[in-house]
């Protein structure tokens, strides 16, 4: 046989193709790969990486301040869970030249937890990344100087960021929630730790996507606090830490992003919560406190932010993002026991809705910002009455659209701030959308934590810096 370089440029060629036949079929392209338990991701069961935080650990003082101010937002949501302010203190009824004045801005962890005010106090939950710790940190309101901080160490990645909750404040504790579900009560007055509680750990439960979102509540000196896993909701005395009572949660719903309501119906005070799973009212007083009034499955979503909206005609409005829309409930006392319906469903371009956060009622309508996919309505403040929360009285236009940011009531004006930091005040009118002037506050990135206000001052934030705002005409 004569060679040639044609030949041998040929045989070549086969030898390659038969040699990497041969290493594609033996190749193992999985075999570096190392295989995880689930949870250790921050999502899930089995998180073992944080079964061992030693709650409170740690505690630094920084300074004293006393203070006249007797005003407070004690919690997400404020005093009566509205997003109303009762204050008298009169406000700016526009943002004129210098104003309105920015008192103080300290720099945050990467997160979306708002701030409670209590007498000239801020108390606002922080993660601090150089650290590894949850702190919770109490600033003068007037001043913004840091007065002292009670931390933690606990292992927590970057999710579009950590902490998302408000501080539950009164004359005696401060309740926190943090990220992964470390529940910590401090004694107000000096932060002396009280007692810890790890969700996760105690009750198997299943930590949100985007960490806990849900601000815990107090109330009558109970830590009430929705679990989920072996039990829905739990409540907690906040003087040691004992279990008062636990609600079964036979279904296996899961904790959501939503806080749970406090809600008086027929004589009847109850905990309203929308789970991943479903809608519940939980008796809150008496020897049958913690158990089930009423529930509902139809309400199923994986992602729940905004909190039940609880009407005194005992219609209750659920709504959630991601294409999950609205619903409906009716609720009606039949003798002792509690019957749910169904009014209505629909999807976000339909009526009313929100991703993020929770539509506040003024003069019998509801307030809102529709989520992104709610078609030529996206993005726009609406105006609902509940008789029917599918035909939308007002919004605020194709030119005047706002993000995932807060919104809440005071002196009078809607006041709205916006993804990055411009601040919108608003009347707020049933008939039409009248939008008072605008202030840009920050060069803001994902402004979406909860609003805060007392004695006039503002206390808001964007995704890692906090700051108070002076909106009083007079001072």
């Amino acid at each position: 046989m004569k060679f040639t370089w044609t030949n041998i440029i040929s045989g070549l060629l086969i030898l390659a193709a038969v040699l990497s036949v041969g290493w594609w079929v033996t190749y193992d392209p999985v075999k570096e790969f190392v295989t995880t338990e689930p949870g250790l991701d921050n999502r899930g069961e089995g998180a073992a990486v944080n079964l061992n935080v030693n709650i409170g650990e740690y505690f630094e003082r920084y300074g004293t301040s006393e203070s006249n101010l007797t005003e407070t937002w004690p919690r997400f949501r404020g005093e009566n869970f509205d997003n109303i302010s009762r204050s008298k203190v009169k406000l700016l009824n526009r943002f004129e030249s210098g104003n309105p004045e920015i008192k103080w801005k300290v720099e945050m962890g990467e997160g979306h937890a708002g701030a409670a005010i209590f007498k000239g106090k801020v108390y606002v939950l922080d993660y601090d990344e150089s650290s590894g710790a949850d702190m919770l940190r109490c600033f003068s309101l007037v001043e913004g100087t840091e007065l002292w901080r009670r931390w933690y160490k606990v292992h927590i990645k970057r999710n579009h960021g950590m902490s998302r909750t408000v501080p539950a404040v009164t004359d005696e504790y401060i309740l926190t929630i943090g990220p992964r579900g470390h529940v910590m009560c401090v004694e107000r007055n000096d932060g002396k730790f009280l007692w810890g509680l790890n969700i996760e750990a105690e009750y198997e439960s299943e930590i949100p996507f985007w960490y806990t979102g849900q601000c815990p509540l107090i109330d009558n000196g109970l830590a009430i606090i929705a679990t989920g896993g072996k039990s829905l909701i739990v409540a907690i005395d906040c003087s040691n830490g004992e279990i008062i009572w636990e609600t079964p949660n036979p279904h296996g719903w899961n904790m959501s992003h939503s806080s749970i309501m406090p809600f008086t119906f027929g004589g009847v005070k109850m905990y309203v919560y929308s789970a991943v799973g479903g809608a519940c009212g939980i008796m809150a007083e008496g020897s049958d406190a913690g158990s089930v009034l009423w529930e509902t499955s139809a309400w199923n979503h994986q992602v729940v932010a905004p909190s039940p909206v609880c009407l005194p005609d005992g219609k209750i409005f659920l709504t959630a993002g991601y294409g999950a829309g609205s619903m409906v409930l009716q609720l009606r006392k039949n003798g002792k026991d509690f019957e749910v319906e169904i009014v209505d469903q629909y999807l976000p371009k339909e009526g009313l809705a929100s991703e993020q956060q929770t539509p506040v009622v003024f003069q019998g309508h509801l307030f809102g910002i529709l989520p992104k996919d709610a078609g030529p309505l996206r993005n726009q403040l609406v105006c609902v009455n509940p008789e029917d929360f599918k035909r939308i009285t007002w919004s605020s236009g194709q030119t005047v659209r706002f993000g995932l940011g807060p919104y809440m009531l005071a002196d009078g004006k809607l006041f709205i701030l916006n993804d990055d930091g411009t601040l919108t005040m608003v009347k707020p009118d049933v008939n039409r959308y009248v939008q008072i002037d605008q202030a840009r506050i920050m060069e803001g990135h994902d402004a979406w934590g909860p609003l805060a206000i007392a004695d006039g001052y503002m206390v808001l934030r964007d995704s890692k810096t906090l700051l108070c705002i002076d909106l009083a005409e007079s001072r």
